[in-house]
C-alpha cells in the first residue's frame, strides 16, 4: 500500500472492472488516450487520484490529451487525502454515485473487491499488456482468479549507501549476494561507523528475506488463512535479518520512523539503510555535505543472478460498478496504464512503471533505475481483505523484537502466526 511505503515527504522526494464495451486500441495510441474505433459517447467523468501520487504537470498533460482525443468528454480529477480514505472509498463503492475511476493502494484492492462494488477487468488483461505487469502490483489486484485492480505505478526499497564509507572500507562495488552483503557490512561496521542501520521492526525487509526462503507471512488454507511465521522458511528469513541487524548499533524495538532512519544516515556514520530512493532527498536536506556521496543498489538475493525479494508498494486503478460511464472509464484506465503516460510519470516522479519492459525509461535516474531492477522480484502482502487488521496491531513487529532480544524463535513464531491467523479470519 503506497501510504505505508511512501510517507508524504518521501513521496515528494521521489518526484514515492468486466465486460466493458469499449473497443481496444493499440498501445501506440495512448499518448492522447485515444480508443481507436468505436469511441464511446462524450461524458463527464470523475477520477479520484491520491495526494502526492502524481505531479500537477503530469496530470495536466494527461487531462488535456485525453479530452482532446475524446471530444466533448471532460475529466474532473479530484485529489484525495490518504487519511481516512478507506472508509471514503468503501462508502463510494456502496453508493449509486461513485467516481468513474479510483486510485487505490495496491494492498487495498482485496478489501474493496470483497465489497462487491468493483468491476472485474479480467477480460481486459491482455489488452492492457498484463503479461508484462510487475508481479508485486498485479498480484494484489487479482482476487480468486479475477483481475479487479490495474497496476499503475510501483516503488520498492533498495539499499541506500554512503559511497565514502564504502571506499574507506575498500569496497569497490556493491554486493550482489547475501553472503557478499554480510561480508561487506562486517567490514563497514568498524571505527565508530555502523555497517548498517536496521532497526528491529522493519517488517517489510523481513518479509523480503522470508520470500527469498520460499516462505510467506500467511497463506490461504482452503477458505481461511493461516499465519506462517512459525515455518522453517520464516525462521530462516528471520535468522538472516538477525545476522544483518547485529552489524550496527540499532534499536531492536522500533521501526524506520523512530528515529527517522534518513536522519540517522545523515550524520555520516552509517554505511547503509534499506529504504526507497526518496530517502536521499531527505538525507541531503538534513546534511547537504552528503549530496554526491549517496549511492543505491538492489537488496541482494541469495544468488547473484536475482535480486532479493522486496515488497512492492504502489497503486492500482479500479472502476466502481456504480460508474455511469463504464466504457469511457475503461479508456481512462487504459490511457493511465499505457506506455505514454507511464513514461511521462516515471521520468517526472522517479517511479517504477507498471510494466517490466518499461524499466529503461528511468535508466538515467540512479535511484529509480536501481528500484526498477529490484522490482522484478517484487512481492505483495497476503491478498486478504483483512490484512489491514494484521498491520493494525502488527504481531510481525512484536515477533521480530522478541527474537532479537533473545526469545525462542519457534515459540515467538507460533504466537505471531496465531495472531495473524485470528486477524485474517475474523469477520470485519
Amino acid at each position: 500500500m503506497r501510504s505505508r511505503l511512501l510517507p508524504a515527504a518521501a513521496a515528494l522526494a521521489l518526484a514515492a472492472v468486466t465486460g466493458l464495451t469499449a473497443c481496444g486500441s493499440s498501445d501506440s495510441s495512448d499518448a492522447s488516450g485515444s480508443a481507436g474505433g468505436g469511441i464511446p459517447a462524450p461524458a463527464g467523468l470523475t477520477v479520484w487520484i491520491m495526494q502526492d501520487s502524481v505531479s500537477d504537470g503530469v496530470l495536466s498533460r494527461f487531462k488535456t490529451g485525453f479530452e482532446t482525443a475524446h471530444k466533448g468528454t471532460t475529466l474532473d480529477i479530484q485529489i484525495q487525502q490518504w487519511d481516512g480514505i478507506g472508509q471514503k472509498i468503501t462508502s463510494a463503492l456502496a453508493s449509486k454515485d461513485a467516481p468513474d475511476v479510483m486510485e487505490v493502494g495496491n494492498t487495498q484492492v482485496a478489501q474493496y473487491a470483497a465489497s462487491g462494488g468493483v468491476r472485474d477487468l479480467t477480460d481486459k488483461v491482455a489488452d492492457l499488456h498484463g503479461s508484462d505487469w510487475i508481479p508485486g502490483l498485479a498480484d494484489p489486484g487479482k482476487i480468486d482468479g479475477k483481475q479487479y485492480g490495474v497496476p499503475w505505478y510501483a516503488a520498492n526499497r533498495v539499499v541506500v549507501y554512503n559511497k565514502d564509507l564504502f571506499k574507506q572500507a575498500g569496497i569497490t562495488a556493491p554486493p550482489k549476494t547475501r553472503d557478499e552483503w554480510i561480508q561487506d557490512t562486517t567490514k563497514l561496521d568498524t571505527g565508530g561507523n555502523d555497517g548498517i542501520y536496521l532497526p528491529g521492526q522493519i517488517w517489510y525487509a523481513l518479509a523480503g528475506f522470508v520470500w527469498d526462503e520460499g516462505g510467506d507471512l500467511a497463506v490461504k488454507d482452503g477458505d481461511s488463512w493461516k499465519g506462517t511465521l512459525d515455518t522453517p522458511q520464516a525462521k530462516a528469513g528471520m535468522a538472516f535479518y538477525q545476522q544483518l541487524q547485529a552489524l550496527g548499533q540499532d534499536p531492536k524495538d522500533s521501526d524506520e520512523a523512530k528515529p527517522l532512519q534518513a536522519d540517522v544516515f545523515a550524520k555520516g556514520k552509517t554505511a547503509q539503510i534499506i529504504s526507497t530512493p526518496g530517502a536521499a532527498s531527505l538525507i541531503t536536506k538534513a546534511n547537504p555535505a552528503l549530496q554526491d556521496k549517496i549511492g543505491f543498489f538492489p537488496v541482494p538475493g541469495k544468488t547473484a543472478d536475482k535480486p532479493g525479494a522486496v515488497f512492492t508498494g504502489g497503486s492500482d486503478l479500479v472502476i466502481p460498478e456504480a460508474s455511469r460511464h463504464q466504457a469511457l472509464a475503461y479508456e481512462v484506465v487504459k490511457a493511465l496504464a499505457g506506455t505514454a503516460f507511464q513514461t511521462d510519470m516515471a521520468k517526472e516522479m522517479s517511479y517504477v512503471p507498471n510494466r517490466t519492459s518499461l524499466a529503461s525509461v528511468v535508466a538515467g535516474n540512479p535511484g529509480a533505475s536501481v528500484m526498477a531492477a529490484g522490482a522484478v522480484n517484487g512481492h505483495a502482502t497476503p491478498n486478504s481483505p483483512n490484512w489491514a487488521a494484521v498491520e493494525a496491531n502488527n504481531p510481525i513487529k512484536q515477533y521480530m523484537t522478541q527474537v532479537l532480544t533473545g526469545a525462542d524463535p519457534d515459540a515467538a513464531g507460533k504466537t505471531a502466526s496465531e495472531a495473524i491467523t485470528k486477524a485474517l479470519n475474523t469477520a470485519s
